[in-house]
């Protein structure tokens, strides 16, 4: 499959400067789209291409490397598509200062936190200039895991650290 049969198997065919949503089950992998069939990302040694069920290992990770990669290659057999979650909520910066300073990124090594860093953080802040991650404020909300037997909370040590920024 072309990165353009890939694309157009989705309502909306991303644009440079467009955040792309990938579904890994449990949770999603973000990137932002650059062009040609390419995206950038914060790349955790278990997102990398093929990763397959191994890329939920991420939150083991405490680095992760800004990578420039083929959207088919990243996406493999899950779905995607373009998400710009929070344009109702502020401002896109323009595409020419979104992608230059994506390129700009490529190849930097940078801290790594499921809570306060991760692919979601990293891209809502190239796009909006503030990186927030939905997926973290979801997960903010107190949670009760475990079997009937032992059973525990887990929730307000996590609040707050969903609209974290991350310094570029």
């Amino acid at each position: 499959t072309t990165p353009t049969k890939l694309c157009c198997q989705y309502q909306t065919k991303p644009q440079p400067g467009d955040l792309i949503e990938i579904f890994r089950g449990a949770y999603q992998h973000w990137a932002l789209y650059v062009g040609e069939g390419y995206i950038v990302h914060l790349c955790p040694p278990t997102e990398a291409a093929g990763a397959g069920a191994y890329s939920l290992v991420s939150v083991l990770c405490d680095t992760a490397v800004v990578t420039k990669e083929s959207l088919e290659e990243i996406v493999g057999k899950d779905r995607f598509l373009v998400n710009n979650l929070l344009d109702g909520k502020h401002k896109p910066r323009s595409v020419y200062d979104i992608l230059r300073d994506a390129r700009s990124l490529l190849g930097l090594e940078m801290p790594y936190c499921i809570l306060r860093g991760n692919c979601e953080h990293f891209v809502t802040e190239l796009r909006y200039g503030k990186g927030e991650s939905r997926q973290v404020c979801a997960v903010s909300q107190p949670a009760v895991i475990g079997s009937p037997i032992g059973r525990r909370t887990i929730g307000p040590a996590w609040s707050g650290f969903g609209r974290c920024r991350l310094s570029l």
